[in-house]
């Protein structure tokens, strides 16, 4: 393809998440243009994701930053908060209700997305935008160039692009290690006329069933749909033999390490609808950080990649793009001072929750992960 002469724009974010979005939000409130890039055809092309919960002291303060946060509260999955807690023989040993008085509400990924993208100008997000490269050009200037042949410079290069950023490497040598951990993803729609009695087993939030090495981990989604994930301590090859989309073979290899487990957990797997989806877990070293580049920061899993387990990273990816909207703002003649602010403030509260995550893996996965759960949960 014939490459196309190089453009230029002020400030270049890599990737339409969560967090390239509520930065370009926040960046738009404050009367600054920022074009952010994603490798997506469109926002259509795949589903966003199960239910996350939003925390107060970071997702919903990004929310307010943004002006977003009444939209947000029209999409709160009501009763989500509710939390069950199951042995391996089906037994339910923590039964707590959503009362309202939480301060993690649920929402749908895919609806939080849709309110971001929405609050911005047509325009912003430039689809079908995949990145192969960057390179610095000196003077805090780099250059990005996609798959399309094209080229462009900008004056700050921000990775929002997951874990595996291609902007990271310009800031640091660190990789994603794989944590030990691997998930099988599995649907069940239409639950309560489809499957009632996995409905029953799950109730009206997120449910985990827990033993050494492994377990099932589920939310009741917002259109009715249960999404569960099993997981398992294994080693990393071990999604490579469960064979090709044979879904009869999947669900055998899968129901194998669950054997002894009561017909009603396994039947969160054995009935689920449509292929099943492998996935490993890694994670970035805790306290992951790096010396001030001029031009380039990163947030959200470029910067701090960790396993789920404290249900953080969509939350720290949102205050990431808040506060570094908000420092942009705040120095708009002097990009390194607003870098250096918001990395400041990023590598404690990063390093802190990748600390809490680590450790709920270990807790959850260990001899006794029911128990440890449940202490967790009764503040022991």
């Amino acid at each position: 393809m014939i490459q196309r002469n190089p453009a230029h724009v002020p400030i270049a974010v890599l990737g339409a998440g969560l967090g390239g979005l509520t930065l370009a939000r926040v960046l738009h409130v404050h009367g600054v243009e920022a074009a952010v890039f994603d490798l997506e055809a469109s926002p259509e092309v795949r589903t966003q994701g199960g239910m996350l919960d939003i925390h107060e002291e970071s997702g919903q303060r990004a929310l307010h930053a943004a002006g977003l946060y009444d939209g947000f509260r029209e999409l709160v999955h009501e009763g989500g908060e509710a939390l069950r807690l199951v042995a391996p023989d089906g037994t339910v040993r923590l039964d707590a209700p959503d009362d309202g008085t939480g301060g993690r509400p649920e929402v749908d990924r895919g609806d939080l997305r849709d309110l971001l993208l929405g609050s911005l100008p047509a325009g912003t997000v430039r689809w079908a935008h995949k990145a192969t490269g960057v390179r610095a050009l000196g003077g805090g200037r780099h250059e990005i160039a996609f798959a399309d042949g094209g080229v462009l410079t900008t004056d700050l290069l921000i990775g929002a692009d997951g874990a595996w950023s291609r902007v990271r490497p310009l800031l640091s040598d660190a990789v994603p290690a794989y944590t030990g951990i691997s998930f099988v993803e599995a649907d069940l729609h239409d639950a309560a006329v489809r499957h009632p009695e996995a409905a029953a087993l799950l109730g009206g939030g997120f449910f985990m069933a827990l033993a050494e090495d492994r377990g099932f981990l589920g939310h009741l989604e917002t259109d009715g749909s249960i999404h569960v994930y099993a997981a398992l301590r294994v080693g990393k090859e071990w999604l490579d033999g469960l064979g090709g989309p044979d879904s009869t073979a999947v669900k055998r290899a899968v129901l194998a390490e669950f054997d002894g487990w009561s017909d009603g957990l396994r039947a969160l797997v054995a009935d689920a609808d449509g292929p099943l989806v492998g996935r490993r877990i890694h994670a970035l070293p805790v306290g992951h950080r790096w010396e001030r580049v001029p031009g380039v920061t990163l947030l959200g899993d470029a910067a701090h990649l960790m396993s789920p387990f404290a249900g953080e990273g969509a939350n720290l990816a949102m205050l990431d793009g808040a506060e570094l909207g908000a420092a942009i703002a705040a120095h708009p003649s002097d990009a390194e001072a607003a870098l250096s602010a918001y990395e400041r403030e990023l590598f404690p509260r990063s390093e802190a929750s990748a600390a809490e995550s680590a450790a709920n893996l270990e807790r959850m996965f260990g001899p006794d992960g029911l128990q440890g759960m449940l202490d967790l949960f009764a503040g022991a």
